[in-house]
C-alpha cells in the first residue's frame, strides 16, 4: 500500500508541475526573451522548466512525511499509522498543495529577480537613449 501511495503522490506532483509549466510557459518565455535577447534565453527557459519539475516533485512527494506509514511513531504508542481512505485523501490533498507551494516560491524568486533585471535594463536603455540624443 505504501508503494502505491508513493507512486500516486509522485504522479500527482508531476501532473501539477506539468500544469504549472504549461500555464507559465508563455510569460516565462516573454520575460526571458526581453531580458536575454539571445538564443541563450531558450536554454534558460528549459532550465527553469526543469527547476519547476524538480521543486514541484521534491515539494509534493514528502518522503519524510510518508515514513510514518513504515515506521512506528513514538508518540502514537509505537504503532505504524494505517493508510485509510481518509489518509489517502489527505495525502493527495497535501501533495497538490505542497507542490503548488514549492513551485510558487520558485516562481516568486524568479519573477522578483526578473523584475530587478527588467528595471536595470530599462534604466540602461533610457540612459543610452539620452546619451544618443545629446550627441
Amino acid at each position: 500500500m505504501f508503494i502505491t501511495l508513493l507512486i500516486v503522490t509522485f504522479l500527482i506532483a508531476i501532473i501539477v508541475s506539468l500544469i504549472v509549466v504549461k500555464f507559465f510557459d508563455k510569460p516565462i518565455e516573454g520575460i526571458l526573451k526581453r531580458l536575454i535577447e539571445d538564443s541563450i534565453s531558450y536554454a534558460w527557459q528549459k532550465y527553469l522548466k526543469f527547476a519547476i519539475y524538480v521543486v514541484g516533485i521534491s515539494s509534493g512527494v514528502r518522503i519524510w512525511e510518508l515514513e510514518k506509514y513504515l515506521t512506528p511513531q513514538s508518540y502514537s504508542g509505537s504503532q505504524i499509522i494505517e493508510l485509510t481512505y481518509e489518509r489517502w485523501i489527505l495525502e493527495v490533498y497535501r501533495t497538490v498543495i505542497e507542490t503548488l507551494q514549492g513551485v510558487a516560491w520558485l516562481l516568486l524568486v524568479f519573477f522578483v529577480f526578473a523584475l530587478i533585471a527588467y528595471v536595470m535594463t530599462r534604466a540602461s536603455e533610457n540612459r543610452f537613449k539620452k546619451l544618443k540624443s545629446e550627441e
